[in-house]
């Protein structure tokens, strides 16, 4: 007996050790695939911001609350020492000014403005900081999903492919790539995550165009936040390199 169950571990180990290969080269080929993508895509994401901080331009925003459109505002942008974006307001002086000429009407409807104001534009510097999260995409939370087993590949169209990332940059958040691997370009970024403690679910759907030499840029941001009724769309345009 103890003959035949050693005879039988023998089998089981020389299976093991010949499938072992094979059952590698398998899950190699799609991690390969998907490896391979990914850098492509980091340095193509890395290498573009690069570009980017050659440029700067207006970045306009309008808000649309509970079916109402507010006012747009508009920012001049570009890239600091920090290699963050740096924004100065356009205008804003003269529509604060509005704002406090037609507060002095009455100091209890000013007041009830200003409350409204103050809510409002918390919420506005939350939706700031979660954009910023996802655009541009960060190669390092990109990698670290993948190291994570959050990355995985779904074809698309042509030479676009689909990368797909859980968990980017917060916890039950995703982020799906569509990178076309030929032009080395993103071509749109979708999010499904949520901002505040309340956890409301937001989307975000980016749509990326190409400048005249080949830099590419986030040309317009969609965010959707139902549980608020907020849709804020952000459109960048007006590029133009800074001088040197």
């Amino acid at each position: 007996m103890r003959k035949m169950l050693q005879s039988v571990s023998v089998v089981f180990i020389a299976v093991a050790l010949l499938a072992a290969p094979l059952l590698a080269q398998a899950g190699g080929g799609q991690g390969g695939e998907l490896k391979q993508k990914l850098a492509a895509l980091k340095q193509a994401a890395a290498q573009n911001k690069q570009r980017l901080q050659q440029y700067q331009w207006v970045e306009t925003m309008q808000v649309t609350l509970k079916g109402e459109p507010k006012p747009p505002k508009q920012n001049l942008c570009r890239y600091g020492a920090d290699g963050q974006i740096q924004k100065v307001p356009i205008g804003e002086p003269q529509q604060q000014q509005q704002q406090q000429d037609s507060g002095r009407r009455g100091r209890l409807k000013e007041k009830v403005i200003e409350k409204k104001t103050e809510e409002m534009q918390d919420y506005m510097g939350q939706v700031k900081s979660l954009l910023a999260l996802y655009v541009p995409p960060d190669s390092q939370r990109m990698q670290k999903a993948f190291q994570a087993g959050n990355a995985s590949l779904n074809p698309g169209a042509g030479s676009v492919a689909n990368l797909v990332f859980k968990n980017y940059a917060q916890p039950g958040d995703q982020m799906i790539i569509a990178f076309d691997t030929t032009a080395k370009k993103i071509q749109s970024v979708n999010v499904n995550t949520y901002m505040g403690e309340t956890k409301d679910a937001v989307t975000l759907a980016v749509q990326f165009a190409t400048l005249p030499d080949g830099t590419s840029y986030p040309q317009q941001t969609v965010l959707d936040a139902k549980a608020k009724q907020l849709q804020v769309t952000t459109t960048n345009s007006q590029y133009s390199k800074l001088s040197q």
